[in-house]
């Protein structure tokens, strides 16, 4: 047995669904958890991570513009 802990937007109508159907299968059951501490990430951790979604992003630009200008 292990233990799965999922994070989600509880006001996400999808999420929401998709957590359903998991507990649906009967091959989950959810169990009450309390973090210790909630985790705030640093200044510095949150501008990582942009620079690295802009970057992310700007490579699938770069990537997929041929495609779609093959379909325009």
């Amino acid at each position: 047995m292990c233990t799965i802990t999922l994070e989600y937007n509880q006001s996400n109508a999808l999420a929401r669904h998709k957590l359903a159907c998991l507990l649906a299968t009967g091959l989950f059951i959810k169990k009450d958890f309390q973090p210790e501490e909630v985790y705030i990430p640093t200044a510095e951790e949150l501008e990582a991570h942009r620079e690295l979604r802009d970057a992310v992003l700007e490579q699938s630009r770069r990537t997929m513009a041929p495609i779609i200008a093959r379909y325009l």
